[in-house]
């Protein structure tokens, strides 16, 4: 089992390993060689910038130390997440259709409530710890603008009008997709609880968000989001960002660096003197979109953990 660490070590790692999370691209196309998010880079990034956000994650995290062995008491009901699309094109591809769209929001609500059709692969070595994270989505409004602007990268740009952008919509109780090209080679980024309203929320490239065509495999079933909207809840990568890591959840089995394409079940890690199979499937590694189809009860309690009374997402509690 896990032992729990403080955020201001998890802070330490972070910044000597953000090359981790860097995407693999092909040097003549701009194909993607390797899963990877730029959700680990970007926080560094506003760490370094931004002195008191530090404190503010360590809150975060000794709040949900506390609150997750009784999170599941957190409402009367459902928690249901309403979203707005932010929809940034410069070509017609990338200005995704309705359907598109929706089809992310059903992709989120399959995954987050155990209802995908690949739930019943999951090994019978976790089978015990498979969640149903019990949160669902709801699309209220889809914003759209034409840019001339060709790539946004990865420091939030898309997110602000003034940068040509849009600006998210009522972040304190609605989560804010972006869909856009990021370039580079980017599937997606997220932000962590405790970073600015302002930026708050999860960018995808067009590409990859939702059920998006073929030329888009092996990241064309709409996981990208499921993985960042898992960061938007507080969740780090299995491995937890460095080898062997900690992501801060006990019931997720230690995992040695991140794991890409479908590796075979058992894939056997060694940390330490401990041989263990990887839960390759998470939705926090790395590995293609058929790859990765479960969250885990102590991911559930970690996420729920953010909705209770005082919760830095307590504002979406329905």
């Amino acid at each position: 089992m896990k032992k729990p660490i403080l955020f201001a070590t998890l802070v330490l790692v972070l910044f000597s390993c953000q090359n981790e999370t860097t995407e693999l691209i092909s040097p003549d196309t701009n194909s993607i060689a390797h899963r990877g998010c730029a959700t680990e880079e970007v926080l560094a990034e506003q760490l370094a910038s931004d002195p008191t956000l530090a404190i503010r994650m360590n809150e975060i995290e000794a709040f949900t130390q506390k609150a997750q062995f009784y999170s599941s008491r957190l409402v009367n009901g459902k928690i249901v997440i309403p979203v707005v699309v932010n929809v940034l094109y410069n070509t017609n591809a990338e200005n995704i259709s309705d359907t598109q769209i929706q089809s992310q929001i059903d992709v989120l609500n399959q995954d987050f409530t155990a209802s995908n059709s690949d739930f019943n692969k999951i090994p019978d070595e976790f089978a015990l710890v498979a969640a149903n994270v019990d949160i669902t989505f709801e699309l209220v409004n889809i914003i759209r603008k034409s840019t001339s602007k060709k790539s946004w990268g990865t420091r939030d740009a898309m997110k602000k009008s003034k940068q040509g952008g849009i600006d998210p919509t009522s972040p304190a109780t609605t989560l804010n997709l972006w869909s856009c090209n990021i370039g580079g080679g980017i599937l997606g980024y997220a932000q962590f609880p405790g970073g600015a309203a302002a930026t708050d929320g999860v960018v995808i490239d067009s590409d990859y968000f939702g059920l998006s065509s073929t030329s888009s495999y092996p990241y064309n079933l709409g996981r990208t989001a499921s993985h960042e909207v898992g960061h938007w809840m507080n969740l780090r990568h299995i491995w937890g960002d460095a080898s062997c890591g900690n992501d801060l959840v006990a019931d997720t089995p230690i995992a040695k660096t991140a794991n890409f394409g479908v590796p075979n079940y058992p894939y056997i890690s060694t940390c330490g003197t401990d041989n263990h199979a990887e839960m390759t499937m998470n939705y926090m590694d790395y590995t293609d979109d058929r790859g990765m189809y479960m969250f885990t009860n102590g991911q559930k309690s970690r996420m729920s953990a953010l909705f209770v009374s005082g919760g830095v997402r307590s504002g979406f509690r329905n």
